[in-house]
């Protein structure tokens, strides 16, 4: 087909969709409900392998599929503040994807899928803010390397989500969820919870269906966390697999951005876009979700953490037991050098933030720099309305330089210790992985207070630069619990494999119910 007849065709597909106006930034939907039916289609549990069927035989388009869920934002994201805004041009991509599954020509699993991205990550037709309003002007001049991976793909780039305000590393105490740009995201299962972060809209979105997958990013427990309390799956790839050119960083020797979804599969799809490997077709991962036994033999130590409370503890004896039951040996472990680990994470974080925040900002318009920031904070009452604080910028400020050969030894023995607490733990026991919670039930959300969020279950394989991923496990009350799996460096591919055998067998995921308050008493 000719090239006028393509733009044409595209056009028309994209003219039925353009009603009459609603969702912030978009061209209008009809009200709706917000049902999760689509087509016989139910979005809460389908997978995009099954709508890539689906689109591919005609009986259900990406246009339709990305109004549903642009209706879905109309109508549920009032309660949980998850979305910042949709793309203008988010009906329009899904006409174009529709074009291409009419000619034959989709171009793999991800065309036509809508993906909502943390706003943390730039794109140069939407405003990337890190939650602050000092980058609320004008977008950045480029898509973030992984966004162009993402369009490439034919993935409908439908929004931005919330998040903590520069991803958690602002404030001694600050709340998960909130930032001067969006306000406070809310726990679908829970409203007056918290979601976790810092890829809090990510996490809160997925859970209330609000796209097919969404992009998270992680320094130290912000794409596992949020996952694991709002009842999704969530991956922290290994470092250096994802492309961070374009995302708004803490530390380039941690960060990472990775694929949340309501599917250990979506997950897997998605990280073969994002990392430019085929990773879901090496795995075979629609066979480790159905072939039975996918557990028989493999070996999982169990490192509990009681400190997160005896609801959990408790979840995490009856997770044990069903992956017995299903084959699985399992055993008791504690990964060693974690106290050394926490003394020493903070302190060589604050150093490379300042190093890699300046050379962000630098890049965009608004402060240029740390000591810029700061002031900005300071003479902005935006930016204090829910927190004050911004003691970790401030200590940053003044922190040895990247250079220092102080802070070289603290890096290097922070690596050295983190894969070593992986490594030999896995050795010792003969593991595939190692299993934890990722979370505990979700605290309440309080300004004044902060968070309750001393969860050192993300710190190993996070200082390491180890793949780790959190499934759901069940809950405790009205509230979800992940099971957060690591394994050893660039084992993604068998991690995922894993994963998706414990999600058949756990089979833990159910709808949010949005309830206002639950009693204390209930999620302990």
């Amino acid at each position: 087909m000719k090239k006028r007849s393509i733009a044409a065709l595209t056009a028309a597909l994209a003219v039925a969709p353009l009603l009459a106006s609603g969702v912030p930034g978009q061209p209008a939907v009809a009200a709706d409900s917000g049902q999760t039916l689509l087509r016989g289609v139910d979005l809460d549990t389908v997978t995009i392998p099954e709508l890539q069927e689906r689109m591919d035989h005609g009986a259900l388009t990406s246009s339709e599929l990305t109004l549903s869920y642009l209706r879905r934002i109309k109508a549920i994201d009032p309660k949980i503040h998850a979305v910042l805004r949709t793309s203008p041009t988010a009906l329009r991509q899904a006409a174009a994807s529709d074009v291409r599954h009419r000619l034959g020509k989709a171009r793999g699993p991800l065309d036509g899928i809508p993906v909502l991205l943390k706003d943390n990550v730039n794109t140069r037709d939407m405003p990337t803010t890190a939650g602050s309003t000092a980058l609320a002007g004008s977008p950045p001049d480029t898509d973030a390397d992984l966004v162009g991976k993402l369009r490439a793909a034919g993935a409908v780039i439908l929004g931005k989500a919330n998040l903590s305000e520069w991803a958690n590393f602002r404030a001694a105490k600050p709340t998960s969820g909130w930032s001067a740009v969006g306000g406070q995201t809310n726990n679908p299962y829970v409203l007056d919870r918290n979601p976790c972060g810092s890829s809090s809209g990510s996490a809160a979105a997925l859970a209330a269906s609000l796209a097919q997958v969404a992009i998270g990013t992680e320094t130290d427990g912000s794409i596992v966390c949020p996952a694991g309390m709002n009842g999704i799956v969530g991956h922290k790839p290994s470092l250096g697999l994802v492309s961070q050119s374009g995302v708004v960083p803490i530390s380039a020797e941690q960060d990472t951005a990775g694929p949340m979804a309501r599917n250990v599969i979506d997950a897997a799809i998605t990280l073969s876009v994002l990392s430019g490997h085929d990773t879901a077709r090496a795995l075979g991962l629609s066979d480790a979700v159905t072939r039975p036994g996918g557990l028989r033999g493999k070996r999982i130590g169990l490192w509990r953490l009681p400190s997160l409370g005896a609801g959990t503890d408790a979840l995490m004896t009856r997770t044990a037991a069903r992956l017995r039951a299903a084959g699985a040996e399992v055993v008791e472990v504690t990964p060693p050098y974690q106290d050394r680990l926490a003394e020493l994470e903070f302190p060589a974080l604050l150093s490379e933030f300042h190093r890699d925040i300046d050379t962000y900002l630098a890049t965009r318009n608004g402060p240029r720099d740390l000591a810029g920031l700061i002031e900005f904070n300071r003479t902005h009452r935006a930016e204090r309305t829910c927190f004050a604080g911004q003691e970790l910028f401030e200590q940053a400020l003044v922190a040895p330089p990247t250079a220092d050969p102080g802070h070289r030894a603290v890096r290097a023995e922070l690596k050295d210790l983190s894969r070593r607490s992986i490594d030999e733990t896995m050795a010792a026991h003969d593991l595939d992985a190692i299993a934890s919670p990722a979370n505990p039930p979700a605290w309440t959300t309080d300004c004044a207070r902060g968070d309750n969020d001393v969860i050192p279950s993300s710190t190993p394989a996070a200082v390491a630069g180890y793949p780790s991923l959190s499934v759901p496990a069940g809950f405790v009350g009205e509230l979800p619990v992940g099971l957060l799996l690591m394994a050893g460096d660039h084992q993604d591919a068998e991690l995922l494999s894993l994963g998706a055998a414990v999600e058949q067998r756990l089979d833990a995921w159910r709808a949010p119910r949005y309830l206002p308050s639950v009693s204390s008493d209930t999620t302990r």
